[in-house]
C-alpha cells in the first residue's frame, strides 16, 4: 500500500469533476437504500471472519470497502450475493437485505439472486467462448431474450455500456480469452450487466490491470452508477477517493467507520481509520 495518501490530489483527479459542496454525501433523501446488513457474522470453521457487520448501501452510488489484507472486505462482499454458500464450512448469522427482503431466506433462489446482484472478480475470468457468447451467456440461461434479435441487441448494448463495443465489434466471434487484460475485465463487466442487475459487486477489479486499463474501468464505474448500485473492494486509497461516494473501513473483521468518502478521507472520526489512511499500517 502507498506510504501516504494525498486525498485532495486524488479527489481532484476524479472524473467528472467533484462539486465543492460535500460531493460524497449520501442520504436517504438523495438516494434510496438498496441493501442493508445487520449484525452480520461469519465463521470459516472455528475462525470468525466478520463481527456484527452492519452497513447501509445506497442505490445509484459507489460504496468502497477499504482496509488491510485479511480484514474481511472480500468476505463481506461475497455475503451480498451468497457466494459464500459454495463453501461447506462457512456459517453465517445476521441479516442481509435487498430492497427489504432477506436474501438468506430459505425461499430465495441463489441463482436468481445473483442475476440481481452481479459480481466482477479480481482476476478477469472470461469463459472459453467467443466474445458474443460470453455476454449472451446470462440472458440465455435466465431466458431474458425471446429470440436471436433480442439477444443480439442485449449483447451489443451490454458491450457498449461496458465501453468495449467499438474495440471488438468486428471480432465478436473471436475468443474472449484472446483480449487484453483490461478488455477481458470489461468483457466480464459486460457479461455481468447483460442480465440487468440491480447491484454490481467488484472485488479489486483493477488490481491486475495497468494504469490505462484501470482508468477505463474507473470511468466505466462512474457511468454505470447512474443506473446501478456498485460496491467495490479496493486496496487503493486513491481509487476509493476517485470512484466512491461512500466508504466503509474494515479492520479485523469489524466495520470501524462508515461515512461519505470526502469526510472519511479528510476528517475520519476513528484513530484506526486515520492511521490506515495515512499509511501507518496495512
Amino acid at each position: 500500500m502507498e506510504d501516504s495518501v494525498d486525498v485532495q490530489s486524488a479527489m481532484k483527479q476524479r472524473a467528472p469533476a467533484v462539486p465543492e459542496k460535500n460531493p460524497g454525501a449520501i442520504s436517504a433523501q438523495e438516494h434510496a437504500l438498496k441493501m442493508k446488513t445487520e449484525n452480520l457474522n461469519l465463521w470459516y470453521g472455528a475462525k470468525q471472519a466478520l463481527h456484527d457487520a452492519s452497513l447501509e448501501i445506497y442505490d445509484s452510488s459507489v460504496t468502497a470497502l477499504i482496509g488491510p489484507s485479511g480484514c474481511g472486505k472480500s468476505t463481506f462482499l461475497r455475503c451480498l450475493n451468497r457466494m459464500n454458500d459454495v463453501i461447506d464450512f462457512v456459517k453465517i448469522k445476521g441479516e442481509v437485505r435487498l430492497d427489504g427482503e432477506d436474501i438468506y431466506d430459505k425461499d430465495v433462489d441463489p441463482v436468481q439472486l445473483r442475476a440481481r446482484v452481479g459480481m466482477v472478480f479480481q482476476k478477469p475470468n472470461p469463459f472459453p467462448k467467443s466474445i458474443f457468447e460470453n455476454v449472451a451467456y446470462g440472458p440465455r440461461i435466465h431466458g431474458t431474450a425471446s429470440n436471436k434479435t433480442d439477444l443480439e441487441e442485449i449483447v451489443v448494448k451490454s458491450l457498449k455500456r461496458a465501453g468495449l463495443f467499438e474495440e471488438v465489434k468486428d471480432r465478436l466471434d473471436e475468443m474472449g480469452t484472446g483480449l487484453s487484460g483490461g478488455q477481458q475485465q470489461r468483457l466480464c463487466i459486460a457479461r455481468a450487466i447483460a442480465v440487468n442487475p440491480e447491484v454490481l459487486l467488484m472485488d479489486e477489479p483493477c488490481s491486475a490491470l495497468d494504469p490505462i486499463a484501470t482508468a477505463k474501468i474507473e470511468t466505466l464505474m462512474d457511468e454505470l452508477r447512474e443506473s446501478l448500485c456498485i460496491v467495490i473492494v479496493t486496496h487503493s486509497m486513491q481509487q476509493a477517493a476517485r470512484v466512491s461516494q461512500r466508504t466503509a473501513f474494515f479492520h479485523l473483521g469489524k466495520i470501524i467507520e462508515v461515512d461519505d468518502t470526502t469526510t472519511m478521507f479528510t476528517n475520519p472520526r476513528d484513530v484506526k481509520t486515520q492511521d490506515y489512511i495515512m499509511g501507518r499500517f496495512g
